[in-house]
């Protein structure tokens, strides 16, 4: 039987319920820097305030209400109260422009927004005829006399709608996903199966809120299991965070991995001679060993013993508590996987979507194979369709898209299967690998697919200066790519050579790091076939932030965005004589 309070509730209201009473004096939340600290019986009667507030100002069961705050205590206070009337939280990203303000609540129909004043002007020079209640995160109005807040919650059904996920809208305008409570208790239940929950844990919030990861590894996660935590605003402090909470579960994207690995990479380089040899020696004979796991001469997975040096930097980080510790998003360089391996950290991919609640496969806690997404949570159908695209089915899959029936039409199918739109591959054993996206790969002139994502791991993977690196070739004779400097690279070169502007546009300049970059790709295309070597390069001299004409704001590429705005580059770069 599980440990945690909520696992097994129909509704994430009951299951907040459950875990308040299970320990009321348990401390509950928190912000990173702050000593103040609520417990569990103050979270839940702030959230009792809050959803009198809210339903002061009009908010019944099904209507939708925006939120429009960083990460911060009062985003779940907000959250977990309009879920407690049955209402339909959901975040707009804080990098969001007043244009995609206005779809969002366009689309939303919301009449309460609950925003901070940072983001007021913005919000403010946007249409938003249905809006009614702009206010900030402390001017809620007290309740009505009449307001009974336990029948509000205790009318939750588990097929209500818990949030809306607005897709980041990397090909056209986001679209809602619809997820109910059921869908979301599904995936915490089931992760609870396979990562079985510790009775007292921590958990951090610093992703945006926006995005279902955050949902799923933070705000939903200890509402069920009761788990303290940890606000985290300002995304740059997020591993000093880690090395003050210790937390029991932590998700990254990629990029994270890479410049953490960067930034500890350039640490050792900085140590005294006789210390850095020892460190370098113990991390390859650490890397040569997990790679032979990997290959067969054990079971895959972190290293249980590492030599002390590297036990030394992993305890410095703060993952010594760690349970589950998850990359997704998008693929991780193996080069970037196995350095964490080597220092004993159970670092893992996994697979979701916005669609399946942010879950669908993951690796196992006892082995972790490198380039696998895993094997299917409990409960989870998959199978791989004649075109290569995988298929899940499942109670996690959306309710839908919202006011889009054709949508959710082409994405769900007759008999309950999600289409991704992602390629993969499944081995004998069952475990599966993600190719590329469907409408992603490159197929060349000559009718070759190939993956881009493949070659820009091998890119960046080649130079810790290159940061963000984009493929093309879709019909073209052969590839060519965009590059991108590291920020924290940039100056880091910047420093060491003298340069007066540290600035990746203008160290992008430098004919030491052009140098540098040439290098670097000539060693991914050694790592790469023929037809998926880059021919040609250019070095952007700008920086890619995210959501932004090239990122999203999960840091996903919008590579329509980049090929209308950099389409003079690319043809320039297809005009040269090979």
């Amino acid at each position: 039987m599980s440990t945690a309070p909520g696992v097994g509730a129909g509704t994430l209201c009951a299951a907040f319920q459950r875990a308040v009473a299970a320990d009321p004096s348990a401390p509950a939340l928190r912000a990173h820097g702050s000593d103040i600290v609520l417990s569990r019986a103050e979270y839940a009667a702030e959230v009792e305030r809050v959803a009198g507030g809210l339903a002061a100002l009009g908010v019944r069961r099904g209507d939708p209400v925006g939120i429009m705050l960083t990460n911060r205590p009062e985003f779940h206070l907000v959250d977990t109260a309009a879920l407690h009337l049955g209402a339909i939280p959901f975040s707009i990203y804080n990098t969001s422009s007043p244009d995609q303000i206005e779809y969002l609540l366009g689309h939303a129909e919301n009449r309460v927004l609950v925003c901070e004043p940072q983001f007021r002007e913005r919000v403010e020079a946007a249409a938003t005829p249905h809006l009614e209640h702009l206010i900030g995160p402390d001017e809620f109005p007290p309740a009505e006399p009449d307001f009974d807040f336990a029948a509000a919650w205790q009318a939750v059904e588990p097929g209500d709608v818990a949030t809306l996920i607005y897709t980041s809208g990397t090909t056209g305008p986001p679209k809602g996903v619809e997820l109910t409570h059921a869908n979301v208790m599904f995936v915490l239940d089931t992760c609870d199966r396979r990562f079985p929950f510790a009775r007292d844990g921590a958990c951090l919030s610093y992703l945006p809120t926006a995005h279902m990861a955050d949902r799923i590894f933070s705000h939903y996660l200890h509402m069920v299991t009761g788990w303290t935590l940890t606000t985290v605003a300002d995304a740059s402090q997020v591993f000093a965070a880690v090395a003050a909470t210790r937390p029991s579960w932590f998700l990254g994207v990629p990029r994270i991995w890479e410049k953490l690995r960067q930034a500890l990479l350039r640490g050792v380089s900085a140590l005294p001679e006789e210390q850095r040899t020892a460190v370098e020696k113990a991390l390859d004979e650490a890397l040569t060993e997990v790679r032979n796991r990997q290959a067969g001469d054990g079971v895959p997975g972190p290293l249980a013993e590492v030599p002390p040096a590297l036990a030394a930097i992993r305890a410095k980080l703060g993952f010594d508590d760690i349970v589950l510790m998850m990359t997704g998003a998008a693929p991780i360089a193996p080069a970037v996987h196995e350095f964490y391996l080597a220092l004993g950290l159970p670092l893992m991919e996994g697979f979701g979507m916005s669609e399946t609640g942010a879950l669908g496969m993951t690796n196992l806690a006892d082995e972790i194979r490198v380039g696998r997404i895993g094997l299917p949570m409990p409960g989870t159908e998959s199978r791989i369709a004649e075109d290569g695209e995988l298929l899940l089915r499942g109670l996690h899959i959306m309710r839908g898209y919202r006011k889009d029936p054709e949508k959710t039409a082409e994405a769900i199918d007759a008999d309950g299967w999600l289409h991704t739109g992602d390629v993969a591959t499944v081995d004998d054993a069952g475990w599966y690998r993600i190719v590329d996206r469907k409408k992603e790969l490159i197929i060349n002139a000559a009718g070759k697919n190939m993956s881009p994502v493949n070659i820009e791991s091998a890119l960046k993977d080649a130079s810790p200066l290159i940061g963000q690196a984009c493929a093309i070739g879709d019909r073209r004779p052969y590839n060519v790519a965009l590059l991108v400097l590291d920020p924290e690279a940039a100056a880091s070169w910047a420093a060491s050579n003298g340069l007066a502007d540290p600035s990746p546009a203008a160290v992008a300049t430098d004919p030491g790091v052009r140098a540098e970059v040439a290098d670097a790709v000539a060693r991914a295309n050694e790592r790469l076939s023929r037809i998926e070597q880059v021919k040609r390069w250019e070095l952007l001299p700008t920086e890619w932030l995210p959501d932004g004409d090239e990122l999203t704001p999960t840091m996903k590429m919008r590579r329509r965005g980049i090929a209308d705005k950099y389409a003079t580059t690319i043809e320039d770069l297809y005009g040269q004589p090979r």
